[in-house]
């Protein structure tokens, strides 16, 4: 792993933060070293702008903005990288997005207040609907309605086991993890957590899941088997994301803290000790983040100051800072480089409402 975690002295931690004040040049002290190449796409949800930016990760260049999606709060990448899937707040649907074309593949009515949206090892498409405590079910990117499930509360963030076992969701308003069954799309219990999860990450085998809690600002270790949480980590401001590296050895946590007291930081956290092993300065309010499948790179939206943060895992340190479209939140990346663009500029042609699918109703 890159993050050579067992071997990272004090000194180098002190350095990389240091580093991190140089960001948007990338300096440091001493002989640069290569940095290890990364290719693919990451798309940005920026909800104050109403659009979606394209970056291409090789070169930490936008490539397009994506207009017409209202109040976009999160963004993800389906498994092949041909297909991104939005939310809207304010319109109460889910947007799937054809990513080599930037044109509207399929738009479909969700519940009240989506939060987030995810393509699941299923092929279904799960949003949680924060207004009504609902998770909708859809089949693929047609967005067929399947099911909606009921768990209370006000979902929010969610993710699934890569072995397909699990759905773990952030019920921010009950203090909980609700787990889904995917093979059912039932709710199949939850475990207490604390005060205001926003999201979660989860190991590939549905043993355990990580989530933030807010007061005080920790990061939790839950083992889903025996649902109790089982280790926990302050960091410095009220958590939102975390996302886990391929290997599970450590697990990202964007620090956002709040509108009045925001946050600059992202903690590395070794999930086997549940210790930090680097925290990164970022911009303001730090809230998505995303971790290329080589952890390499790292890329965090910053929700304050409209940037996108890239971090090299290597140092670790951020090594560019991307200015985005207002108020960036959710963010994904996917392998696949982005499609070329003719124009800076796309705004996209959604259907009317009555065109649009219901809302699924079911389990």
């Amino acid at each position: 792993m890159r993050l050579r975690l067992a071997v990272m002295s004090v000194a180098l931690l002190v350095a990389g933060m240091v580093a991190a004040c140089s960001a948007e040049t990338g300096d440091a002290d001493g002989p640069d070293e290569p940095r290890v190449s990364v290719s693919g796409s990451v798309w940005v949800a920026n909800e104050g702008a109403d659009s979606l930016t394209v970056l291409d990760a090789a070169t930490d260049a936008v490539v397009r903005t994506v207009e017409g999606i209202k109040a976009p709060h999160n963004v993800q990448l389906g498994s092949g990288g041909d297909i991104a899937y939005a939310v809207s707040g304010s319109t109460n649907t889910v947007v799937a997005v054809d990513a080599a074309a930037y044109a509207v593949h399929a738009v479909a009515a969700t519940g009240s207040a989506p939060a987030h949206v995810i393509e699941a090892p299923n092929g279904n498409v799960y949003v949680t609907n924060a207004g009504d405590g609902t998770v909708s079910v859809y089949r693929g990117a047609a967005l067929t309605p399947v099911a909606t499930i009921d768990v209370g509360g006000m979902p929010h963030g969610l993710r699934a086991a890569a072995g397909g076992s699990v759905i773990v969701v952030a019920n921010t308003s009950e203090g909980r993890l609700d787990l889904i069954d995917l093979t059912t799309n039932a709710a199949v219990g939850s475990v207490p957590v604390g005060v205001e999860p926003a999201q979660v990450a989860v190991s590939a085998d549905g043993r355990y899941a990580y989530s933030g809690v807010s007061e005080p600002p920790t990061v939790v270790k839950v083992d889903l088997n025996t649902r109790k949480v089982v280790g926990s980590t302050n960091v410095p401001a009220p958590p939102v994301q975390l996302y886990l590296t391929a290997d599970e050895a450590a697990v990202l946590s964007a620090n956002q803290g709040t509108a009045q007291t925001p946050g600059r930081t992202v903690s590395v956290i070794d999930t086997e000790t549940m210790t930090p092993q680097a925290v990164v300065e970022a911009g303001s309010g730090p809230h998505g983040v995303v971790i290329d499948d080589s952890a390499a790179r790292a890329w965090v939206t910053n929700t304050f100051d409209d940037t996108v943060s890239v971090i090299d895992l290597e140092e670790p340190s951020v090594s560019a800072t991307i200015p985005v479209g207002h108020q960036p939140n959710g963010i994904s990346y996917a392998p696949r480089p982005p499609a070329p663009a003719s124009t800076p500029t796309t705004t996209l042609n959604l259907p009317a409402p009555e065109q649009q699918s219901g809302h699924g109703h079911g389990h």
